[in-house]
Order: C-alpha cells, then structure tokens, then sequence
C-alpha cells in the first residue's frame, strides 16, 4: 500500500496552510484569506502544523532566515508559494496541491516552479534553519535542545528568579505584519517588553487601509463614503483577527467574510442584515468579556500622552473596550457608505476634522497613529501574563505599513 502517496493526496486536498505576512501586503494578504475560504483549506498555527506555507507580498531578498526557519520546522511533504500580487494569489494557491504531490521525500531541493507566480525557499536561497523556532529569535541565554535558556534576574521582592527571553512575531498568525515584540520573562509575567520592525524585511510603500486618507491629501477626488468602506472594512478585519486570537473561530470568519463584502462595494442594505448580528454577537458575549476585561488598560489620559487616537483612545479602557469600539464603529461606518461628500483631509472646519481620523486615528500628523500605538504597547505587556500577550497587541493591531508615510500609488 501506497501510504506516503495516500498521505499526499490527502494533503493536497486540503493542506494546512501557515499565511506570513510581509510589510505592504496587506491586499496580498485578504487575497490569499478569500482563497482560502473558497477552497475551504485550513489555516496552520504553528510550522509543524502545516503543509504549505503561503508567503503574501515578495521576499526582499535572497537571504531571509526566520523564512527559512519556518520553512525547515515544517514536516514533508510541504509546498511554498509567494504571492508578490493580489491577482496572483489564485494561481499561487492551485499550484499548492501539484507541489505538494511533487514534493521529494528526501532533503534536496526539487526543480524550481514558475518564476514570479510560484517559489520555494530555496529558489530565494533562503537557508535552513535547524535551532528555535520564528517566533523565538532574538535569545540572550542560549539555547538547549532547540528552546531559549533562562537567566536570572530579581524580581520585585529582590528574589533571584529564572527570566527568559523570548520573541513574538513576525510570523504568528493574525500577527501585525512586519512586528517583532521582544519579551523577557519570569515565570508567566512579562517584566519587559520592546517592539522592532522585522529584520530583513522589505520597506512598506503604503498602508492599504489608509489609502482613501492618503489619497485626499494628495488632492485626488475622494468621496467620504470611501472612506467610510475601507474604514468599515479595517475594523471588521481587526474584530476577526482579535476574535480568532481569542479562540472564537465562527464570528472571526463571519467577520473577514463581511470584510470582504464591503471591499467588494456591497450595498449597504445588504451588509446591514449580516453585520448587525454579528455586532450584538459579538458585543454581548459574557465569555468574550470575561476573558478580555481587565486586560491592556489604556485610560484616555495616558493614550493621549503618548499620541494615540482613534478608537484605542475613545476606548479609554482594555482589550474589551477596544473591541466594543470598533464594532460601533462598524455599524456608524455603514450609515455613511453612500455619502458623496468630498473627503477633506486639510480643511480646518471642526466638520471635516473628523475625516481626518482614519481607522487607527489621526491621519493629518507628523506621527502616524500606528507609530503612537506602538510606542504605548511595551507598557500595556508590562506586568501581563504572557497568555495575554496576542490579545493585548491583536486589540491594537497596529498597522506598520503607516510608519513609511507614504501615498497609495
């Protein structure tokens, strides 16, 4: 009996699939995430979980290690593709299952697929990687067998307590893309916390939920109702990537389907019927509250000393705050899809200010609102458990492609 081959094509069926996303795909990214509900294929937590890793947006060179670090924990038969273009992604996606049947059972390297369309680390000459895992760079006391060596250091009664050191991101599923947040640890409390952009990765051009802000401040014709979509759309997005950290599947789907809906210019009438279940949902759920309060206190006083606007301000409040935000958001968003207003971007009338406030805020100041965002996450880890660490940064879910200023071209 064949059972590799069986195995095979039980993968290439449906094989889990490990989305990495880099800096300035995020088109890329809802893409591959469409594609991967058509197919109904299933979404990998870790490397060794998955069949397939699906890279959206282009490597930025030949040498990317925590790529080849992923690549090199998953188990064979595996498949890789990039997709460098929205428009790609479908054909990167069907390319996966012929890969999957072609894979090699021994360690070298297969004949490389169409350039440009479909990849493999080693057509990027990524190196294999065989200590730590992606999420785990950045190690300051060695490793053994694989895993990070604790220090010590004192803790907050002056005892000499274990710390380690740990890394999140860059490719933790439902993660910011380009996030790096360095971590030291005792026990399960996180006693310090600093973020940093990926290493190596490529240079976001712009930020795609920004694009309607960004457009007006260039002086190209935008109606507010765009605005008003592609706002609507960034916060179903957050509400389905903080709903799938938190273990909540169904509603975290609905979410990205609905997110898709009002990208793909559905009428309001027709969102209004699905959005507002899943808002009442989401926002009277006792368990959601119970495991998101309390966690990631952000008063309005201190989000404003550090520059944060938008709805992690008007939260003034915790992870669960936040997500009660954004879905009041969602709902005031869709009353406004058909406004044909210019979207004023510079005007000084108290009116038009408020189309400046993008959906992480403020979109007309030297510091973009992610950048403000960022600078208050080491203090919201502070003194949290670690298990809590993805809730805290999914109910920011900072945009780092904002940090370049740069236009949608």
């Amino acid at each position: 009996m064949d059972v590799r081959g069986a195995v095979r094509r039980v993968l290439a069926g449906s094989p889990p699939v490990l989305l990495v996303t880099l800096p300035g795909a995020t088109a890329e990214r809802l893409a591959v995430e469409a594609g991967l509900r058509e197919r109904g294929w299933p979404s990998a937590e870790s490397p060794a979980a998955a069949a397939a890793l699906v890279v959206a947006g282009e490597p930025p060179g030949p040498h990317v290690e925590w790529l080849g670090a992923l690549w090199s924990g998953m188990p064979r038969p595996k498949a890789y593709v990039t997709v460098a273009g929205a428009a790609e992604s479908g054909r990167a996606l069907d390319a996966v299952p012929r890969l999957l049947i072609a894979e090699p059972l021994g360690a070298g390297p297969q004949p490389g697929p169409p350039h440009g369309v479909v990849s493999r680390p080693e057509d990027h000459e990524v190196p294999e990687s065989h200590g730590g895992h992606a999420d785990h760079g950045g190690h300051h006391g060695g490793l053994v067998a694989g895993l990070p060596m604790a220090e010590r250091a004192d803790d907050r009664d002056g005892l000499r307590l274990d710390q380690l050191h740990l890394s999140l991101g860059p490719a933790l599923p439902d993660w910011p893309a380009g996030l790096v947040v360095d971590v030291a640890l005792q026990g399960d409390v996180i006693q310090h916390a600093e973020v940093r952009p990926v290493p190596g990765g490529p240079p976001a051009q712009c930020s795609f939920w920004n694009e309607p802000w960004q457009r007006a401040a260039r002086g190209e014709p935008v109606t507010r109702g765009a605005a008003e979509r592609r706002r609507c759309a960034a916060h179903l997005d957050s509400v389905g990537r903080f709903l799938a950290v938190a273990g909540w599947p169904g509603p975290a789907a609905r979410a990205r389907r609905l997110r898709d809906a009002v990208l793909g210019g559905a009428g309001r009438e027709e969102l209004v019927g699905e959005v507002r279940p899943l808002v009442r949902q989401v926002g009277g759920s006792r368990t959601l509250r119970r495991l998101t309060t309390g966690i990631g206190s952000l008063p309005a006083a201190r989000a404003k000393s550090v520059g944060v606007t938008g709805p992690a301000f008007v939260a003034d409040g915790d992870a669960h705050a936040r997500v009660r935000v954004w879905l009041k958001e969602i709902e005031r968003s869709l009353s406004g899809l058909e406004d044909a207003r210019a979207l004023a971007v510079d005007a000084e009338s108290a009116e038009s200010a408020e189309s400046t406030v993008g959906p992480r805020g403020r979109c007309d100041g030297l510091m973009s609102p992610s950048q403000a965002l960022l600078d208050a996450l080491p203090g919201l880890l502070r003194g949290a458990e670690f298990a809590c660490a993805r809730l805290i940064v999914a109910s920011l879910d900072p945009d780092l492609d904002e940090l370049q200023g740069a236009g949608h071209g």
